[in-house]
């Protein structure tokens, strides 16, 4: 009987999921004893009634590092921890299901777990380990937010996105004469933002880790005006926030999804510099779920394909509990408790936020 690997892609979607599962794919073909196996919508897949898994042959995955997305399906809702249970009087609830995922995992003679995925996933990925689950981690997030890696794939095609968003936003401020701002994401950690800013020129970037002084953003609009320029281009993170306030989100009452839904962050700061004088038209764009879709960037491809094979070749040492990093120029297996032991925000002093400084960037502080 063949062994039997499973991969589940949870969180959010983002370029290079496929790439990784191709990976994982073709490196096992090299060990004709395993047989790798899909859950389809993360581990929704092996919990629902009957079952949703696919069998991930070589002929399934060929070409499909080039696609954005993931052919397995993903979800943020839920999970084996707080699964969605609808109450007898209609209303919602959460049951956790992880003993079970556990006992379906052993039914289908499944002997390693391979979760693809963010902060939230690997946090599912260690308790699940805690609890005796052989499992590997994947680090996938556009925000860059986990630690103990240098980058995340997706993450550099998001800023290609924001990047973009920026060069064409700055030909129609310019043309018209106005303030364009432009909302990227961003919960805990500005890297999107900053890289965009950077790359794309803006003259304000406004990230989690420096919350802003609106005075200060309006004396770099100023002093852009000053020097005859008659726009401006602001980038934001969903997460940033003003001096004293919060971030800007609305409540979420959908079964299994997270509580709180971010997004807006750009609109209030409009009404914030309207509201401290700026005579400016001012516009503001949400790039939203652009900065997910799409095929990954060659940067994305290859490291993604990295972290699939270094992720069998884990399984193959029975490191369980680790997750596969990147630590320039190696790939290699960190365990996924410290990678999730804090947020991989960005260091104020860091030579990143020098250089947006340097180039006369303001940060709003």
């Amino acid at each position: 009987m063949k062994k039997r690997l499973l991969i589940a892609t949870g969180g959010g979607d983002c370029p290079g999921l496929n790439a990784v599962i191709r990976a994982i794919v073709k490196r096992a073909s090299f060990h004709r004893e395993w047989e790798v196996l899909g859950s389809i919508d993360a581990f929704d897949g092996i919990l629902r009634d009957p079952m949703h898994l696919v069998e991930l042959t070589e002929e399934r995955v060929s070409g499909i590092h080039v696609m954005g997305g993931t052919i397995i399906g993903t979800t943020n809702k839920g999970g084996p921890f707080a699964w969605p249970v609808k109450n007898a009087d209609g209303s919602w609830g959460a049951v956790d299901r992880s003993q079970d995922l556990l006992d379906r995992l052993r039914y289908q003679n499944i002997e390693a777990v391979i979760n693809i995925g963010g902060d939230g996933s690997q946090r599912i990925s260690q308790s699940l380990f805690e609890m005796g689950c052989p499992i590997i981690g994947v680090p996938k997030t556009i925000d860059n937010d986990l630690s103990d890696t240098d980058f995340t794939f997706g993450f550099q095609t998001a800023v290609d996105v924001a990047s973009d968003a920026v060069d064409k936003l700055v030909t129609t401020a310019a043309s018209h004469h106005r303030i364009l701002i432009l909302e990227v994401m961003g919960r805990y950690a500005g890297w999107i933002a900053l890289h965009a800013a950077i790359a794309g020129g803006a003259e304000v970037c406004l990230i989690p880790e420096i919350p802003y002084d609106i005075e200060k953003v309006m004396d770099a609009i100023h002093k852009r005006t000053d020097l005859g320029k008659g726009f401006a281009i602001i980038v934001i993170a969903e997460g940033a926030k003003a001096l004293g306030g919060k971030m800007v989100f609305s409540e979420n009452d959908e079964p299994g999804a997270m509580k709180i839904q971010l997004g807006g962050v750009g609109l209030q700061l409009s009404h914030q510099l309207k509201a401290v004088g700026c005579e400016i038209e001012i516009r503001e764009t949400i790039l939203g779920h652009l900065q997910r879709g799409g095929r990954p960037n060659a940067f994305d491809r290859v490291l993604a394909s990295q972290f699939g094979v270094k992720a069998f070749e884990l399984v193959l040492e029975q490191k369980w509990g680790h997750m596969v990093a990147y630590k320039h120029p190696d790939i290699i297996g960190v365990p996924i408790k410290e990678a999730i032991r804090h947020y991989n925000l960005i260091d104020v002093d860091s030579d990143l936020v020098k250089t947006a400084r340097g180039l006369g960037i303001s940060l709003g502080d």
